[in-house]
């Protein structure tokens, strides 16, 4: 059986002998010839039932053969085309051959010059699908990829966090909810997706440098001493260690936040005084997270704020503790802050 026999060429010319002719020639070697003697018809017919090459006359009535070109290039690109004129010029050559056409035959043609033609174009045409198919095949794979890793990542920090977990059950609750404050804030301030998806972990980890504090410090129901506020001072550089040195963006990003996050907008913040823009957005975010949930919830030394309170105390910190750009985006998405508060309760 020839390798032609299902291949559809599709022959579009206003003169119908001319048609039949290309019609006869192609249909010796096996491929199955429709005809169409206007471009409108023509493209009628590819809608229907796309063919697997079209070959078009240049000079039509109404619908051109370019604009039949332009139509398959963006609506059937899987279409391969060969143009076809009476009039041997060069810049409607180069204008067909920029829209994709796969070749270019001057009238009168001779019976072999189509066979070569045609033949040439199905072998570029099935090259196009097989690099299209690679490519599309190493996209999936570079996907898969990615998304095992991704959960491995994942993994890793989930069983890093439950260290902290297995010390104070809010606590777990807290990391979590940061992450979800964090991811909400970076998408609304603009972040593309897959580094707010990095952010959904990684401000879950701001705290990691809290395992290297006594728990008398932490779960200390009354107020901490001077002494216990400047131990609790060091969990940032505690964290940023744990996390320092890894090649991973999600990791990365996580030693940011978990060493800045107390950093302040106007530079009195701790552990290096960092101000403004030199503090990294990450960290800009998670503090306000941070704060706006340290005030909402119950803590072991208090009972939790009224939301009114909590903006009463946060809002003078715009431009001081916080990136006033970032505050005001946080009460932009407040009430998305509010259901995560409750979902993670």
């Amino acid at each position: 059986m020839s390798e032609e026999k299902n291949i559809r060429i599709l022959v579009v010319d206003d003169e119908d002998h001319v048609c039949r002719l290309l019609a006869r020639w192609l249909s010796t070697q096996g491929y199955d010839c429709r005809t169409a003697t206007s471009g409108e018809a023509a493209w009628e017919m590819a809608m229907k039932d796309p063919p697997e090459l079209a070959i078009l006359d240049i000079m039509m009535p109404g619908m051109s053969g370019i604009e039949l070109l332009a139509r398959f290039a963006w609506e059937q690109p899987d279409v391969a085309v060969i143009m076809v004129t009476a009039v041997d010029d060069r810049r409607t050559a180069e204008k067909a051959l920029e829209l994709g056409a796969y070749g270019y035959v001057i009238k009168p043609f001779e019976m072999n010059e189509i066979f070569i033609h045609v033949a040439g174009a199905l072998h570029r045409r099935k090259l196009v699908a097989m690099k299209k198919r690679y490519t599309q095949d190493l996209e999936r794979e570079v996907r898969e990829r990615t998304e095992s890793l991704r959960k491995s990542q994942e993994e890793i920090i989930v069983r890093l966090l439950m260290a902290t977990e297995f010390r104070d059950e809010e606590t777990g609750a807290h990391i979590r909810r940061i992450g979800r404050y964090a991811a909400t804030l970076a998408e609304a301030a603009g972040w593309r997706q897959s580094d707010v998806d990095d952010i959904l972990l990684a401000a879950s980890m701001h705290d990691i440098g809290k395992i290297g504090i006594s728990d008398t410090i932490l779960l200390k129901p009354g107020k901490l001493t001077r002494e216990e506020c400047e131990r609790v001072k060091h969990h940032p550089r505690i964290g940023a260690g744990i996390l320092a040195g890894s090649d991973i963006p999600l990791i990365r990003m996580a030693h940011d936040i978990a060493l800045t996050h107390h950093e302040k907008w106007d530079g009195t913040g701790y552990p290096n005084g960092l101000a403004g823009e030199e503090i990294p957005e990450s960290g800009r975010i998670t503090a306000i997270c941070d704060v706006y949930d340290a005030l909402i919830m119950d803590r072991p030394y208090r009972a939790a704020l009224p939301e009114e309170e909590v903006l009463r105390i946060m809002t003078p910190e715009k431009g001081r503790s916080f990136d006033p750009r970032l505050f005001d985006i946080f009460m932009d998405v407040l009430p998305s802050f509010r259901r995560i508060g409750i979902e993670l309760s």
